[in-house]
């Protein structure tokens, strides 16, 4: 079977991203940790936990328990977790298996950070998505990352249809602070994609 060809199954199931981990087959992994999250960190570092949904090859988490930042990366993909153990290297237990909607993440976390994992979900989670999110995060902590705009239907990646997609998600219990275009996008990605930060509305405990 060539590498891009696979069997149906359903990008919300773990099967899926199984598939592809096994057979090498990654292209929205940028093997690296992007420039504007290197900035945040730098600029503005998480006053608490961080937690890393859909966290895959943990570059990101590697570079974020670096900074001396307190991670958790979450995949409920066996393969993508296997993959990651080299890469993160004295850092492994800096990551499990889980499932971002089923699991118990019910720490006060100060960031949550997205790459690629609201894409990589059909858009029917999208809305439980967010939910999640805001249930997750304390009045004043942030959920920051990229976010995939494209006027396509199929996938993953799935795309936002416009910012007006991301805000009617959002919007309710955050403000957007920041929003960038973002200069080193991997392929898939490229000219398609927003560096934003939101921050959790409410009165900070």
């Amino acid at each position: 079977m060539a590498a891009h060809e696979f069997p149906r199954s359903d990008p919300a199931s773990p099967d899926f991203w199984e598939m592809r981990y096994r057979a090498a087959f990654t292209p929205w992994d940028a093997g690296a940790v992007p420039a504007q999250l290197r900035e945040h960190v730098a600029r503005r570092p998480p006053q608490g936990p961080v937690l890393v949904p859909g966290c895959g090859s943990g570059h990101d988490v590697r570079f974020l328990a670096q900074s001396g930042l307190d991670v958790l990366g979450i995949d409920f993909s066996p393969a993508a977790l296997a993959a990651a153990l080299p890469v993160l290297g004295p850092f492994a237990d800096r990551v499990r298996e889980a499932d971002f909607f089923a699991s118990n993440l019910a720490r006060p976390w100060a960031m949550v950070y997205e790459r690629a994992f609201l894409c990589a979900l059909p858009r029917g989670l999208w809305e439980p998505w967010a939910a999640r999110v805001a249930g997750l995060l304390v009045p004043g902590a942030v959920l920051a990352g990229y976010f995939y705009l494209d006027a396509g239907e199929r996938g993953p990646p799935f795309p936002l249809h416009g910012q007006d997609e991301l805000d009617r998600l959002l919007a309710p219990s955050f403000e957007k602070t920041v929003d960038l275009a973002v200069p080193d996008s991997i392929d898939v990605f490229a000219g398609k994609e927003r560096w934003q930060v939101w921050e959790r509305r409410g009165t900070a405990r």
